[in-house]
């Protein structure tokens, strides 16, 4: 992973996307409890294009792929390309690190510890734990994440990672929120700038707060799972996106918008993948 990313500074508000597990395979044919996802992940696109573009950038939080190969990564990283905006993405556990980092070229797609876009910093965390679903953040993450919140104090600041650092309130996924989430959230505590902290991997909306620091979760692009569920259990809500507008005062405007339509059909019985 490498550093930092510049873009110059700016009064204006700063447009952002966010698009997270996809769960795209290397065979454009490939299903997730009987949705195909690429064509799922098209259909939001095409949403987005109709009602959320021009934009600035793309953050793209984890689970890009369902299996982690370089064919997978250069499928999804065609689609993100499309846009011609910077997509920051980050690894989420059904993800491999190394194989997102080989894929990477020259192109829109980033993958970086932190970057700058007019008044904000956003700063990127992998919270993976390598062969489980289940989250954490490791000493050193903590401490390059405090490094880069020292380096830019009077920037707004929106950290984003894979998995949950709050409940969300159902059961089984909680598991596999970040283990040492006091830890972190203590720490952002200490750093006003700090407005929001964004993830994905619940493929449900959350909207809340810790704090003076807003909490955000989005649907996935494919199958989303049911709110408050004590186990597995797949909600028939369709794919969607979420939206930011970024304002130079700190504040933060955000939605998430959803298909209308489920863009095929999805095994509900289904008690895991």
């Amino acid at each position: 992973m490498t550093t930092i990313t510049k873009h110059p500074k700016s009064g204006r508000t700063i447009r952002v996307l966010q698009i997270t597990d996809t769960h795209l395979f290397a065979d454009s044919s490939g299903c997730l409890l009987g949705l195909n996802t690429e064509q799922s992940l098209q259909a939001v696109m095409e949403k987005i294009r109709a009602n959320h573009l021009p934009s600035d950038l793309i953050l793209a939080t984890g689970d890009l792929v369902h299996e982690g190969t370089p064919a997978a990564y250069q499928r999804i990283f065609s689609h993100l390309e499309s846009f011609g905006l910077p997509v920051f993405c980050l690894p989420g556990n059904h993800d491999e690190a190394l194989a997102l980092q080989q894929s990477l070229d020259d192109s829109f797609i980033q993958y970086v510890e932190h970057a700058h876009h007019g008044n904000w910093h956003f700063i990127f965390l992998d919270s993976t734990i390598a062969d489980s679903e289940k989250a954490h953040l490791t000493r050193e993450s903590l401490r390059v994440m405090e490094k880069h919140l020292q380096s830019a104090p009077d920037t707004n600041t929106l950290v984003c990672l894979h998995h949950q650092p709050v409940p969300t309130g159902s059961k089984w996924l909680d598991t596999m929120a970040v283990d040492n989430a006091a830890e972190f959230l203590t720490l952002l505590e200490k750093y006003p700038q700090v407005r929001g902290v964004l993830w994905g991997h619940v493929h449900q909306q959350f909207d809340g707060r810790y704090n003076n620091i807003q909490l955000m979760s989005s649907p996935s692009t494919c199958v989303q799972f049911l709110p408050n569920s004590e186990e597995f259990a797949v909600d028939v809500s369709t794919p969607g996106y979420r939206w930011l507008e970024l304002h130079p005062d700190g504040r933060i405007e955000t939605g998430v918008e959803r298909l209308e339509m489920l863009p095929g059909s999805i095994d509900i019985a289904s008690n895991g993948y």
